[in-house]
């Protein structure tokens, strides 16, 4: 069973252009089903039937959810399960068109309703909070500006953040080339403000943590290494923390607080679609309501018979 697994997930890296992530979210959701299914005897996905499926799902909808106290009641998200369904439907889609199974037993899997969640962005203030220079600023600092400025001003998955080499930026012409999911690239704007972080970075603060084995990637950790999106997004949650912001913050918080001010100020929904690197204008959507709550907010605050 491991072995049609790996062969799926070298399927989604090498054909599908899917992100590490995604590829590393499918296989532990799998494994998952494989440790419950060689709990009950089955060893080998031919034997797994329909019913065996919804009996797995079944027991994950109503289990207790990892780390809780025993007595708690909080169950598995929808979005948790609606997860595990996609990963066994692809999973036998792949394995039915390359005839490595007869059937395709989890077509007939249903996918719940996913509710979507607003977004949540930061303040104006929140940002200016956030992007105040910490004085005086070593090379970790300065590259943990340079992310941040970069972040804010051009809408960058944590991936991206990570991923991105030396030869992407073009700070002259005031643009960054971005491999994004899908191994799709798209060209984004960079503002002044994120064009004077990231030189001063390369200039004063990347040359100090390079070392002889150290990659292209823009953002170096402080042993000359590729960022990891865990270690990254911790860096940044400690800055928002040191900046005075209290409330929770996200690792798409940036990205979204990109994309909602744009649209507050007028931009294109479609303009900020081709920003952010969506295939489908319904995933950007979800930022007009968000602007749209941000402006009932203000008429119900300043207008006299509001």
């Amino acid at each position: 069973m491991d072995e049609l697994v790996e062969d799926f997930v070298q399927y989604l890296r090498n054909e599908r252009g899917q992100s590490e992530q995604t590829q590393k979210t499918y296989k532990g959701l799998l494994d998952k089903f494989i440790v419950w299914s060689g709990k009950r005897g089955l060893t080998d996905w031919k034997a797994v039937g329909l019913s065996d499926l919804t009996a797995f799902l079944l027991e994950e909808q109503h289990r207790a959810v990892d780390g809780e106290p025993a007595e708690s009641v909080r169950r598995l998200s929808t979005s948790t399960l609606y997860l595990e369904i996609a990963a066994l439907r692809a999973f036998y889609r792949f394995c039915e068109s390359e005839k490595l199974l007869p059937l395709n037993q989890a077509e007939n899997l249903s996918l719940p309703r996913r509710w979507k969640r607003l977004p949540k962005s930061l303040t104006d203030g929140e940002i200016t909070q956030l992007l105040q220079a910490p004085e005086p600023a070593d090379a970790s600092a300065l590259c943990d500006q340079a992310v941040l400025e970069l972040a804010y001003a051009s809408g960058l998955r944590l991936a991206e953040l990570c991923g991105v080499r030396l030869e992407q930026l073009h700070l002259q012409a005031g643009f960054v080339t971005v491999i994004g999911k899908g191994d799709k690239e798209r060209v984004v704007p960079v503002g002044r403000k994120a064009i004077v972080a990231l030189e001063r970075y390369i200039g004063h603060g990347r040359p100090k943590l390079v070392n002889r084995k150290s990659p292209a990637n823009v953002f170096l950790t402080k042993r000359g290494t590729r960022f990891a999106s865990v270690t990254l997004w911790r860096r940044i949650k400690r800055r928002a923390l040191h900046s005075g912001i209290t409330r929770n913050m996200t690792p798409h918080m940036l990205r979204h607080s990109f994309a909602t001010h744009l649209l507050e100020h007028g931009a294109d929904l479609r303009i900020i679609q081709e920003l952010l690197g969506h295939a489908s204008i319904s995933t950007t959507e979800v930022y007009t309501h968000v602007a749209n709550d941000r402006l009932r907010q203000v008429h119900r605050q300043f207008h006299p018979r509001s």
